[in-house]
């Protein structure tokens, strides 16, 4: 939805503030708190380095779409994200999801240190390894599995997070996406590609973590399972 018809009143009269980023089409991502939102960016950082080999205009203007926004919520920065799906290995779109996914990490170099508490979680469009996927054979040369993705949260990785789900459970079939076609959910054939990252200080803090599979049940219910986790800072 666009930004003037994000219900912040609604979500102010149950006693959250709220920051939404919405283009009125398909991309949008919006923080809820009860403890305060302050320090508000919308959309990357401004004036992000690229690598010249990264520069075309399909791929920067997907930079500006709405897909990210980050704020401070009591002590705990937070960063909503919705990545791009990629579409196939041969379209522009997927050198934009990697172009995307590399601004992310450069947003948080300049935004903060991994010793802030800190948490990225929405659909990032990645499966991050093979447990996180029922069959990866069937999967070759597809999106959300490439190396190229999965190097991208490495990089987060290796700059200061971890997945908060997987540091609880460490097993495989454990699924947030089932597509619509073939049955998928009823026959347990999804992915997992909706996560939520912290640093170190985050991952110490977190106490437990849900998929909640009822609510992919039901009368026209999303192809995503919202992932809760509780984090006690």
């Amino acid at each position: 939805m666009s930004d003037a018809t994000f219900p912040a009143l609604t979500f102010g009269a149950l006693g959250y503030e709220s920051v939404h980023v919405g283009q009125g089409q398909w991309n949008g991502v919006a923080i809820l708190s009860k403890v305060g939102i302050g320090e508000v960016v919308h959309g990357f950082v401004p004036d992000l380095a690229l690598p010249e080999d990264e520069i075309d205009e399909y791929r920067t203007g997907i930079l500006g779409e709405a897909r990210i926004v980050t704020a401070r919520c009591g002590g705990l920065l937070v960063c909503s994200v919705y990545v791009p799906n990629g579409r196939s290995l041969d379209d522009p779109h997927y050198g934009a999801k990697l172009v995307w996914l590399a601004h992310l990490r450069r947003h948080f170099e300049r935004l903060t240190s991994p010793k802030d508490h800190v948490m990225i979680l929405g659909d990032f469009n990645v499966a991050p390894d093979d447990r996180d996927v029922p069959d990866p054979a069937k999967l070759i040369n597809c999106t959300h599995v490439t190396d190229k993705e999965r190097a991208m949260l490495t990089n987060l990785e290796q700059w200061g997070m971890a997945d908060l789900f997987r540091h609880l459970y460490p097993q495989n079939g454990l699924y947030t996406y089932w597509d619509y076609r073939a049955g998928d959910f009823h026959m347990h054939r999804g992915m997992r590609i909706d996560l939520a990252y912290g640093t170190k200080s985050v991952v110490d803090a977190t106490r437990w973590s849900i998929v909640d599979r009822n609510a992919r049940k039901g009368k026209l219910p999303s192809d995503h399972a919202p992932l809760i986790v509780d984090v006690e800072l």
